[in-house]
């Protein structure tokens, strides 16, 4: 138990987003969808994020929440993200962020291995990526496929899905507010 709790508190930062597993959803199937999302537009300024990490069971291994400062300059974008968990641990990412076009994105990020990759249509927005996380002073990297969906101006929900081997781990669910000036 003490492992998995430990592989679900490193995988908090998955934040913004997931990948690696394949997903069965089409992100052309949001293409209707309203409000339309542009990161760059969503992810500018200060936002707040509220989570958990449930293991495959749906049991709540942790709680956490996140304080982002976002910021665009032309198409290039740093999500500077700070983490506090329900143990009290902090935790700090910076995603560097690029638009491609035509809803395309892709990211960096120190605990990411390679670039993920994502792309909007709609309203949603499907990222995915791989993260290093430690686990017992052992490193693994875990497949995250992370889905945002965009509610209203201030509001996006973001479920990502964890997996090993194509083997689901668990989930992380977060609830984004934009903050108004």
């Amino acid at each position: 138990m003490k492992r998995r709790a430990l592989l679900f508190s490193g995988a908090a930062a998955p934040v913004v987003l997931s990948l690696g597993a394949c997903s069965t959803q089409d992100i052309k199937s949001y293409a209707s969808e309203q409000p339309s999302l542009d990161l760059r537009e969503y992810f500018n300024g200060t936002i707040d994020a509220w989570g958990i990490f449930t293991d495959r069971s749906g049991q709540v291994v942790k709680r956490f929440i996140v304080v982002m400062d976002c910021r665009w300059e032309g198409d290039a974008g740093v999500l500077d993200e700070a983490f506090t968990y329900s143990d009290g641990t902090t935790q700090r990412r910076i995603w560097r962020l690029r638009h491609l076009g035509n809803g395309r994105y892709e990211g960096e990020a120190d605990d990411v291995v390679g670039r993920a990759s994502g792309q909007t249509v709609g309203n949603a927005f499907n990222w995915t990526y791989t993260m290093r996380l430690p686990v017992d002073g052992s490193v693994y990297d875990v497949d995250f496929d992370d889905w945002m969906y965009l509610m209203d101006e201030r509001v996006m929900l973001n479920k990502a899905v964890m997996s090993k081997f194509g083997v689901r781990l668990g989930e992380v669910t977060l609830s984004f507010t934009r903050r108004t000036s």
